[in-house]
C-alpha cells in the first residue's frame, strides 16, 4: 500500500513535464548576463538578511530563515511582476535566485562563525577574556 502513496505526485510531475516548453526558452540562456545579476542580487540580499538576523537572534536558524525569506521573496516577487506583463518571466531566473540565495547564506554564515567563535570554548580553556565580534 505504501508504494502507491506518491502516485498523485508522480501524475503531477508527468503532467508538468508534458506541457509544451515556452518559446522563450530559446532566447533565455542559462548563462546570460541577467542570470548573473539574479545570482548576485540574491546572494547580497540573503547575506544582508542573515546579518540583520544575526544581530537580532543568537541562534543561526532564524537568521538563515530571514536571509532566505528576503532573497527568495524578492526573487519570486520579481518573477510574478514579470508574469503580470511587465517583463519576461523565467524559471531559469528563479533557479539562479535560489542558487544565489544558497551561496549568500553559506558565505554569511561562514564569516559569522569565523568572526564570532563559540564563547564556551574560551571559558572552557580557562581564559576569562576573548574578542568576540558580532555583526
Amino acid at each position: 500500500m505504501s508504494r502507491w502513496r506518491f502516485r498523485p505526485l508522480l501524475w503531477l510531475a508527468l503532467a508538468l513535464l508534458s506541457l509544451p516548453a515556452p518559446a522563450l526558452a530559446a532566447s533565455d540562456p542559462w548563462f546570460g548576463r541577467d542570470k548573473w545579476m539574479h545570482f548576485g542580487a540574491s546572494a547580497a540580499l540573503a547575506a544582508g538578511g542573515y546579518a540583520v538576523g544575526a544581530a537580532i537572534w543568537e541562534e543561526p536558524e532564524p537568521a538563515l530563515a530571514l536571509g532566505a525569506g528576503i532573497a527568495l521573496g524578492v526573487g519570486i516577487g520579481k518573477e510574478l511582476y514579470d508574469l503580470a506583463g511587465y517583463g519576461h518571466p523565467s524559471w531559469r531566473d528563479l533557479a539562479w535566485d535560489v542558487a544565489g540565495t544558497g551561496v549568500g547564506l553559506l558565505l554569511a554564515w561562514a564569516i559569522h562563525r569565523a568572526l564570532a567563535p563559540d564563547d564556551s570554548a574560551t571559558v572552557a580553556a580557562g581564559r576569562g577574556f576573548g574578542l568576540v565580534l558580532r555583526w
